[in-house]
């Protein structure tokens, strides 16, 4: 029987903290707990803000809590290349397109369409635009003529080809959805898999990784759980198997917020500086001993 899979993927542009450490620990256990394997992953195709000594720190964070992985270590700024394939896949089935507007360009169409105007389930204002606003040969000569663009998914479209899909959810969503889930990608809009200066996106190239690494089972925060509709259907669009997917609780701050990077969360290896054991940092995030 082919063992199962796990993968913990940080982003190398800022010092893990609590909500990381719960994430790579609980990885960890269920590799152990079911004779699995551990691979880690490092997710770095913002080349401006992930940065040489934030990666080092995962990896002396993650040895100080006692966690071993694979090596290898996949980093996803080595395999753009496998990123382009999949994307020039879904470009030659038409449901790819360019979009040239800029952010402020963005917020003054948002604006003239009012605060009806539906939002993602991230809470931000779905992209009000669309493939119908210009022509496919407009949108090529403005690429050709070296102007920025991001290349969108025709979410419609997409869906309309993916027909109806569902994952299996082995934890849980923020409201308790567990079970057999129905995905429901319409709700993110025309999701951005590319631009111009970065040739993947999160959301294509986490389905991409997944599959070419074998992971049967994606653990990670309740943060990300409406967002496995969207890389639900990018699976199915590419021929790619889908994981058991298993949302885990956040750890909140004292206001009630998921801790995060840009808010200055304490890093592990403030904790670490400070005297903290590893066994403390199990039990700050609500975890037994091994």
């Amino acid at each position: 029987m082919t063992p199962p899979v796990f993968r913990f993927a940080p982003s190398p542009n800022g010092y893990l903290h609590l909500g990381h450490a719960l994430s790579a620990l609980l990885n960890a256990d269920l590799a152990r707990e079911s004779a699995g394997r551990l691979l880690l992953r490092i997710e770095d195709i913002d080349r401006t803000r992930c940065k040489p000594q934030f990666e080092q720190a995962i990896y002396d964070d993650l040895a100080w809590l006692g966690i071993d992985w694979e090596r290898p270590v996949r980093r996803q700024s080595e395999h753009f290349h496998a990123y382009r394939d999949a994307l020039a896949r879904l470009k030659a089935r038409g449901l790819v397109y360019a979009s040239f507007e800029s952010r402020g360009e963005i917020a003054q169409m948002l604006t003239e369409r009012g605060d009806t105007w539906p939002r993602d389930p991230d809470g931000t204002p779905i992209y009000p635009g669309g493939r119908d606003s210009m022509r496919d040969a407009e949108r090529r000569a403005r690429m050709e003529a070296g102007e920025p663009y991001a290349l969108r998914l025709d979410m419609a479209a997409a869906v309309a080809r993916a027909g109806d899909l569902v994952w299996r959810e082995a934890g849980q969503g923020p409201g308790g959805e567990t079970g057999e889930l129905v995905a429901k990608p319409l709700a993110w809009g025309d999701v951005i898999l590319a631009r111009k200066e970065m040739p993947t996106s999160y959301h294509l190239s986490v389905v991409v990784d997944d599959a070419l690494q074998g992971v049967t089972h994606v653990v990670r925060g309740q943060d990300l759980f409406w967002s496995t509709s969207v890389h639900r259907l990018l699976q199915a669009l590419l021929g790619l198997p889908a994981p058991v997917y298993r949302h885990h609780r956040l750890i909140l701050d004292a206001d009630g917020r998921k801790l995060s990077k840009s808010t200055q969360a304490t890093a592990l290896r403030a904790l670490r500086a400070g005297g903290a054991p590893p066994l403390d940092i199990r039990r700050m995030v609500g975890l037994p001993e091994p």
